[in-house]
C-alpha cells in the first residue's frame, strides 16, 4: 500500500475516532459545532450550490450508485470468468471500509453532528415529556379550528405552490417572519430544490430530504401542493442544523405557522392534524370520530385526496423501505424510527404549556 494511502487511512480512523468520541458531549457539540462551526459551513454549502438550477447533490447521488454498479458488474464478471485477483474478498472489503470511513466523517463534518447537539428544547426551555389524552384533545380541537379557519383563504393562492420558485420564496418568508421574534432561526443563502428523483420517489414515499454534503433541502414537487409548504419548512430547519425530525417538524411548524400566507399554515395544521388524529384515535377512538364530523368540507375533501394519493403510489416493498430508513433514525439517536415524526405533538403540547395555548396558533393574517 503506497505510504500516501496509508496517511489517508490513518487520518480517517483518527478523525472518525475523535467524531465519535466529541459526540457524546452534547453541551460541547451545541457550544462549538451546532451554534459555532455548522452554521457558517452550512451558510457556506448553500452558497456553493444553491445559485445552480438543479439538485447537485442528487446528481452526486445518482454518479455514486452508477459507479458502485458499475464495478459491482466488473466483479461479477471477473468472478464468472474467474479473473478475480488473488484475495478479491479482502480487497473488496478494504475498500468498502475505506469509503464508508470517508462517508462517516464526510456526513458528520458537514451536517451529521447535529444528531448529537442539546438541540431546540434547551433553546426554547422545553419540558417534552409524554403528555395525557385530555391534553391531546385540547391540541386536536385547536389544530381543527385552526384548519377550518384557514380553509377558504387558504386556497386563493395554492396554485402558485406548483412553482418551486414561489415555493421556496413563501418558505423563506416564512421563516423571516419566525426570524423577527427569534433571531436564531434567521434563515439566508436559500437553496431549496425539486428533486430530480421526484417521480421514484412518490413510490419511495419521500416528500423532502435535506443533503448533507451539498447543504441542499430537495421537495418532492410531484407530492399534493398543499403538503409541500410545511415539507419545504421541515427541510429547511435541516438546513439550519436541527437533524431529528421530531426537531425539524417543530421548526418547521414554528416558521409555517408564522408565514403571512394562509397555505402555508394551512399546510402545516393539516399535517398536524394527520399526526393528532392518529395518536387520539389510538387512545379514544370515540373521540377521533367526534372530531372528524367537525373539520370542513374542504378539508375533508383535503384529506380524502392525500389518502387517494398514498394509495395510488403504494407498493410492496412499502414496509421493507420504511424498516430501513427507521434503522438509519433509530442509529442517529431516534429510537422510535419512523414514529419520531409523530412526536412533534409532544413538543407542540410542551411549548403550549410553557408559552399559552394561543402559541400553537397561527398568526393573523
Amino acid at each position: 500500500m503506497p505510504i500516501q494511502r496509508k496517511i489517508t487511512w490513518v487520518c480517517l480512523v483518527v478523525l472518525a475516532a475523535v467524531i465519535k468520541v466529541f459526540s457524546y458531549y452534547p453541551a460541547a457539540v451545541e457550544k462549538y459545532y451546532s451554534r459555532g462551526l455548522y452554521p457558517f459551513m452550512g451558510r457556506l454549502q448553500r452558497l456553493l450550490f444553491g445559485w445552480v438550477p438543479f439538485s447537485v447533490g442528487d446528481i452526486l447521488y445518482f454518479t455514486a450508485a452508477i459507479i458502485i454498479l458499475y464495478r459491482l458488474i466488473r466483479l461479477i464478471r471477473q468472478l464468472v470468468r474467474r479473473q478475480a485477483p488473488k484475495g478479491w474478498g479482502l480487497i473488496v472489503l478494504r475498500r468498502m471500509v475505506f469509503m464508508l470511513l470517508w462517508v462517516y466523517v464526510l456526513f458528520n463534518a458537514f451536517w451529521g453532528l447535529n444528531y448529537n447537539r442539546l438541540g431546540i428544547a434547551e433553546q426554547l426551555q422545553l419540558d417534552v415529556r409524554p403528555y395525557s389524552t385530555a391534553e391531546l384533545r385540547d391540541l386536536t380541537q385547536i389544530i381543527i379550528g385552526e384548519l377550518n379557519d384557514l380553509d377558504s383563504s387558504s386556497r386563493l393562492h395554492r396554485t402558485n405552490l406548483a412553482h418551486t420558485a414561489s415555493l421556496r420564496a413563501g418558505a423563506v418568508r416564512a421563516y423571516d417572519s419566525l426570524a423577527v421574534d427569534d433571531s436564531r432561526f434567521a434563515y439566508r443563502s436559500p437553496s431549496v430544490k425539486s428533486s430530480l428523483f421526484s417521480y421514484p420517489g412518490l413510490y419511495i414515499g419521500f416528500g423532502g430530504y435535506y443533503n448533507p454534503f451539498t447543504g441542499e433541502a430537495q421537495v418532492n414537487t410531484l407530492d399534493p401542493l398543499i403538503s409541500q409548504p410545511y415539507t419545504t419548512c421541515h427541510e429547511m430547519g435541516h438546513q439550519l442544523g436541527y437533524a431529528l425530525e421530531n426537531e425539524a417538524n417543530f421548526i418547521g411548524f414554528l416558521a409555517a405557522r408564522s408565514s403571512p400566507e394562509p397555505a402555508f399554515q394551512y399546510s402545516v395544521y393539516l399535517d398536524l392534524y394527520v399526526y393528532a388524529m392518529r395518536e387520539l384515535y389510538v387512545r379514544d377512538s370515540a373521540q377521533a370520530k367526534s372530531f372528524r364530523t367537525k373539520i370542513s368540507p374542504g378539508v375533508r375533501q383535503d384529506l380524502r385526496e392525500m389518502q387517494q394519493f398514498n394509495r395510488r403510489y403504494a407498493n410492496p416493498l412499502d414496509p421493507l423501505i420504511w424498516k430501513i430508513y427507521g434503522g438509519y433514525l433509530r442509529a442517529n439517536r431516534q429510537p422510535h424510527g419512523i414514529v419520531t415524526y409523530s412526536e412533534v405533538t409532544a413538543w407542540l403540547i410542551a411549548y403550549a404549556k410553557k408559552y399559552g395555548r394561543d402559541s400553537i396558533k397561527g398568526r393573523p393574517l
